[in-house]
């Protein structure tokens, strides 16, 4: 079997579809048996492709996972741009709370993160690039750094997510958002 995984500027295809039947293999396989218990022949198997085709794109199933784990939060896609940075970091923090409120999605955090060894994630560093654009982009960014964004909003849903999820509702964006906006001095 050739790989089919290889990434491509073409946005569909066969490689689209072989990548979409694995990102549904490992969701599938995580949901049923938890992260500990995946392999990627199991993976494979599921997906409907060689292992080697997996192996090829992602080389070991840590990095398989903490890939699927983020992957509908998709870099690409737009950002809140309300001109108001506060709201817009709202958007986004809400955007958090809603992808990881879904069963399978904290799942997925979960095992992802389990998986993250000492090694940054794509996670982490696709968030620091939608931190520093809602900041680059405000009218007034009240001196904020994306490391402020990520540590006051962003790592606490992550960490609720993991540890306590039932302590995860609409009002916990919001509540960060406000935490963090109450410490900006405002000229």
């Amino acid at each position: 079997m050739t790989d089919m995984t290889t990434k491509s500027t073409r946005p569909g295809g066969r490689s689209a579809a072989v990548l979409a039947a694995v990102k549904a293999a490992v969701e599938e396989l995580i949901a049923e048996r938890g992260r500990g218990a995946i392999t990627i022949p199991m993976v494979a198997e599921r997906a409907g492709v060689n292992p080697t085709s997996v192996y090829r794109r992602w080389g070991d199933l840590q990095t398989m996972i903490n890939d699927i784990a983020t992957y509908r939060l998709d870099p690409n896609r737009p950002l809140p741009n309300t001109s108001d940075l506060r709201r817009d970091v709202e958007l986004w923090a809400e955007e958090f709370v809603a992808h990881y409120s879904k069963p399978v999605n904290a799942a997925l955090l979960r095992a992802g993160a389990g998986a993250a060894g000492d090694v940054e994630s794509d996670c982490l560093r696709n968030r620091r690039v939608e931190a520093s654009l809602l900041i680059e982009r405000a009218p007034e960014s009240f001196g904020l750094d994306p490391e402020e964004l990520i540590d006051y909003v962003i790592a606490p849903i992550i960490y609720r997510i993991i540890f306590s999820p039932w302590t995860v509702d609409k009002t916990t964006a919001p509540r960060l958002v406000s935490r963090l906006f109450a410490r900006v001095p405002i000229a």
